[in-house]
């Protein structure tokens, strides 16, 4: 059976605000643009952040990478709360919703959801799911891939063909009890980058994106937003 394909989102606070919009949530909680890692640049980002997601390009290196590193955790083990929720990517080019989706559940209680929102029911009807059931449950979802296909129309650029291949992917970095996280629905889990908080979020899921580009440093290809309160 041929994989589920849609079509990639843009990293573009503007599609993803609207996307957001027509999920059914409030705009108390914004995407922003992240114009650079360095403090002055993130001094105009609108505090507080609650959630990052960054778009990188998946080359060999950091193929390798994620090899290695899946099969050091493996071996060493790491601490994941239970509450954080995490969802696998079955479908080709729906990183960009799995990321929103890993951003918004892990903030849930910020977020003000409209009575129908469509993005609530799926998060409630997930709760008590794997992660794995969570990526079939995304599949057969059509309300999310509905919405999903109009938004990745809104971009500045053409959206590419739907069979096109797209090397750049997005995940989300989120803080859920004190520790950054590094929600990935290509891995097998998430990845805990240790301890962090409300105030220095931003300043340490920018210092996880910095190792994204410091590994591929020919690349130009990252891009970074940040939702924000409005």
């Amino acid at each position: 059976m041929e994989p589920h394909r849609w079509l990639p989102l843009e990293a573009n606070p503007d599609v993803i605000n609207q996307f957001l919009k027509q999920l059914g949530i409030h705009p108390d909680w914004q995407f922003v643009d992240v114009y650079g890692m360095d403090p002055e640049l993130l001094s105009m980002v609108p505090r507080p952040v609650c959630a990052v997601l960054l778009l990188f390009p998946v080359t060999e290196k950091y193929e390798t990478f994620r090899t290695e590193e899946e099969e050091r955790i493996k071996a060493q083990g790491q601490n994941i709360r239970s509450s954080v929720y995490f969802m696998k990517q079955t479908i080709n080019n729906a990183c960009g919703t799995i990321g929103l989706i890993h951003a918004i559940a892990n903030n849930r209680d910020k977020m003000n959801f409209e009575s129908d929102s469509t993005l609530k029911k799926f998060l409630e009807d997930s709760l008590p799911m794997s992660p794995e059931e969570r990526a079939k449950y995304l599949e057969t979802y059509e309300a999310i891939r509905v919405t999903h296909e109009s938004s990745a129309h809104e971009g500045q650029t053409e959206a590419p063909s739907i069979d096109e291949k797209v090397d750049l992917h997005f995940i989300a970095l989120v803080n859920v009890g004190s520790h950054l996280y590094e929600l990935d629905g290509r891995k097998p889990f998430p990845i805990n980058h240790g301890q962090t908080s409300d105030d220095t979020f931003l300043e340490d899921a920018v210092e996880v994106c910095k190792k994204f580009m410091e590994r591929d440093p020919e690349e130009l290809r990252f891009n970074a937003i940040a939702l924000s309160a409005a």
